[in-house]
């Protein structure tokens, strides 16, 4: 019996299109810098901010030698930003950049058709409901809290906070330690097979595969490691494979 289930957030349960390449991205993003204080042209705020965070990364590198897959805090690198330009912003005024860059750079974000429905099921069925994402904490929670879900989480591990992220196994494992799980007893439900599906695999979890169209391209179903796949991506699938094969 599954008594966890483990969920990734965006591909998953929320569908979302970002740009963080395009001239107008980063236009968008001067302005976002100059409510701060803080006066870039695009070209300046996009090489800046593509330095800063090569240089997080390198840094994370240096203390996490067993770690391929690495993350950095957003926030940090905002805070550099806004010293190049002799700023001192504190927490409040970072996450609010955080909020407002984000924004800039979102073409659109909802929630899957199907997503309430199912985590109401699952907690009507008596199960614990846990998000690991690869994400950023100070992007990720106004967004769940925005859609109306942040509140059906009994536990939430994000990669920029913990410096790590999937399909690293130690990134697994911080969750299951952080709130005592039984890898036996949790499933993790994805739309990686490589992130969600093969990391779930290295650490004893069984995984759950639904294919969106931002997934990463699947050229051989065979090789998706999962319990279960759903390649038509429709979530209102996923609560009868949990549910359903319990009762049977």
């Amino acid at each position: 019996m599954y008594r966890n289930i483990i969920f990734d957030l965006y591909g998953t349960l929320i569908d979302i299109r970002t740009d963080e390449y395009s001239l107008d991205f980063w236009r968008r993003a001067v302005q976002v810098f100059a409510m701060g204080g803080a006066s870039f042209s695009p070209g300046e705020l996009k090489a800046a901010y593509a330095k800063y965070v090569r240089r997080a990364f390198m840094r994370e590198k240096l203390r996490h030698l067993r770690y391929k897959y690495l993350d950095i805090d957003l926030l940090e690198v905002f805070g550099k930003l806004y010293e190049m330009k002799g700023q001192n912003p504190d927490e409040v005024q970072l996450r609010d950049t955080a909020i407002r860059f984000r924004k800039a750079s979102t073409e659109f974000i909802k929630l899957y058709d199907g997503v309430p429905e199912l985590l109401d099921g699952l907690r009507d069925a008596g199960k614990k409901i846990y998000l690991l994402s690869n994400a950023q904490e100070s992007f990720t929670i106004p967004e769940m809290d925005e859609l109306g879900i942040l509140g059906y989480f009994d536990g939430i591990m994000i990669s920029s906070e913990e410096k790590v992220c999937k399909p690293q196994k130690q990134f697994f494992d911080k969750l299951i330690e952080k709130y005592s799980l039984d890898p036996k007893e949790c499933l993790m439900v994805g739309n990686d097979m490589n992130s969600d599906m093969l990391g779930a695999e290295s650490a004893g979890i069984d995984g759950l595969y639904i294919h969106q169209e931002i997934s990463p391209e699947v050229y051989d179903e065979s090789e998706i490691h999962a319990r279960w796949k759903i390649m038509d991506g429709d979530v209102r699938k996923i609560l009868g494979y949990i549910i359903d094969t319990e009762k049977g």
